[in-house]
């Protein structure tokens, strides 16, 4: 392969890993308001997802009120049927089966949803978070790549989905794909498919990683591409553990059965619920410990079994606050660490301990939000340290998003991770795009970083899952913030060459970069990875004073003031 002309690299392929009814309303999004006016949500924009194919028929790839493709869009649609329409303008399928681009495990169906999905009325999980289910961008058109097989997406068929993403006419790529052991850059097809994309000036956001709250872990870390972590949102659904001292600890459950007993029960420790036998919790609460080696749904599972009226679920110390609202088998409220050391404090108290669980359904307004998840993968970017990353957070946790297979009737799923976030913040850059048509990726990224929120609900730092105050490795700059990117004043623009001179202060070779940037490249000038004309800041602590500059574009009004 090597003597064949326009021979760059090769390798063994390598396996990249996968990575909403008041999200939208919770990024300050709102019908006919602002960003989110008649003439804007994301009309005439395309947004390419490498995933795992889609299913046409779900209700939020209606094309009710959709405008026709745009005159640009070359793309296909490989369904056998005329499952494409206005909304679904393209999709096209690259793995060895060889089947159609349909979806069968459910994670492109959930990202195409929340970055663009139409409208849906009436979406629910079990009657709970119900509403208007609604993408960030719902006029925004949709194409799928279908790149993975099942959970696990090959090199060869995401440089081919890339490919054919830019040549279609894409202006958004969302990709919630990670390598687990994070390469070079001229050793990653994100990477260097991603660059290529950004050349024409089509936005790219990618997952962090769902390997937190470890430092080091996150991915997708290029300066090119947008790292986004996950967040929480105010919304819960409410399950509150009540104790016989009348403490009360909330938590959360996707199960709200109307008939549970406020009648306080016996309450016993099972630790890991891996091993109980009736005699032990027949019509008691059993306190579960989810560092347990069974999954949560099989710790519910077994306390149902053996007679168990209800659940408590303490995470552990990694988890923190960070809880799930799911669907268990039993009456259940999953709850923070912290409040589990004190439900296991008042079982040691007394000899006789009970409780109930009283279901409070769906709630809103909690003054943590947002709260950096405990699994949002952490920086610094261990390959190229002087770029912050994550570069910003957004909704990750407990969203409704559309699902392939009903189960129970349900066609919503509440899910998280940052694959859901970086679809959130794909529909936001599709926002952008059609305000402001003649940004640039590094624009918009700009914008988006620059009017990041710091401060959460309650006016204070935004915490991690320790609800202490997060630091810049988790949040990057701040919680997307919307209304506020669409006139961000000032912009830290980036040309496409000025890469190459970040690359080249890498220490890559002439070769090294040519693979990233597919030209032949001469490194006669680099830059240290400081002095990219980022809109964040990651410098090392030296004992010698340093200096680093930064050219800012005002895309505000002509003669204004910035502070």
């Amino acid at each position: 392969m090597e003597k064949k002309p326009g021979f760059l690299s090769a390798h063994p392929q390598r396996i990249f890993q996968l990575h909403t009814t008041h999200s939208p309303s919770f990024l300050g999004l709102h019908q006919n308001v602002g960003l989110w006016n008649a003439s804007n949500s994301g009309k005439g924009v395309t947004i390419g997802f490498m995933d795992t194919g889609i299913t046409p028929q779900h209700p939020s790839f209606n094309d009710n009120g959709m405008p026709n493709p745009p005159l640009k869009w070359k793309g296909k649609c490989e369904f056998n049927v005329t499952n494409c329409n206005k909304k679904l303008i393209g999709a096209r399928n690259y793995v060895q089966e060889k089947t159609f681009p349909a979806d069968q495990v459910g994670h492109g169906t959930l990202t195409s949803s929340i970055a663009a999905g139409n409208f849906v009325d009436g979406a629910n999980y079990y009657g709970n978070a119900n509403g208007t289910a609604v993408g960030i961008a719902p006029r925004a058109h949709v194409a799928m790549y279908k790149v993975c097989a099942a959970y696990f997406c090959g090199e060869s068929t995401i440089f081919a989905g890339f490919d054919d993403a830019i040549e279609d006419g894409v202006d958004v790529i969302a990709i919630s794909i990670g390598l687990a052991d994070p390469q070079p850059f001229y050793g990653d097809v994100v990477a260097i498919s991603s660059y290529r994309a950004m050349e024409k000036g089509i936005f790219v956001s990618s997952s962090a990683g769902n390997d937190g709250p470890g430092s080091g872990t996150v991915m997708n870390g290029t300066p090119w591409i947008l790292t986004v972590g996950a967040s929480t949102t105010d919304r819960k659904i409410s399950a509150v553990a009540v104790l016989g001292n009348g403490a009360e600890y909330e938590g959360e459950s996707s199960f709200q059965p109307k008939n549970f007993s406020q009648k306080l029960l016996p309450l016993v420790n099972g630790k890991g619920c891996e091993s109980l036998n009736s005699s032990n919790v027949k019509g008691k609460i059993v306190v579960c410990d989810r560092s347990g080696a069974w999954a949560r749904i099989s710790q519910g599972r077994l306390v149902k079994l053996v007679g168990g009226a209800g659940m408590i679920l303490i995470n552990n110390k990694r988890h923190g606050s960070t809880t799930f609202s799911e669907y268990d088998a039993v009456p259940t409220t999953q709850v923070s660490y912290k409040d589990g050391q004190e439900i296991i404090n008042y079982m040691k108290s007394t000899s006789t301990p009970v409780a109930t669980i009283s279901f409070r359904g769906t709630t809103f307004g909690d003054k943590h939000a947002p709260t950096v998840t405990y699994f949002s993968s952490r920086g610094p970017y261990m390959l190229s340290q002087g770029i912050l990353k994550p570069d910003i957070i957004g909704p990750g946790l407990n969203i409704l998003a559309a699902w392939p297979k009903p189960i129970a009737g349900q066609m919503f799923e509440l899910l998280y991770g940052t694959s859901l976030s970086c679809p959130h913040l794909a529909g936001v850059a599709a926002l952008l795009k059609n305000a402001h048509p003649n940004w640039s990726p590094a624009a918009i990224k700009s914008a988006i970083m620059t009017t990041a929120d710091i401060v959460n609900l309650g006016n204070d730092p935004i915490q991690d899952e320790t609800l202490e105050p997060a630091d810049l490795f988790a949040v990057g700059s701040g919680h997307v913030n919307p209304p506020r990117a669409n006139d961000p004043g000032l912009i830290y623009d980036i040309q496409p060459e000025d890469y190459i001179q970040y690359l080249c202060g890498l220490n890559y070779t002439d070769d090294q970069i040519s693979i990233i940037v597919i030209k032949k490249v001469h490194c006669t000038k680099s830059i240290p990875q400081s002095e990219l004309n980022y809109p964040s800041f990651s410098i090392p602590t030296e004992a010698s004073a340093q200096t680093y500059t930064r050219t800012v574009t005002n895309v505000g009004e002509a003669s204004s003031a910035h502070s």
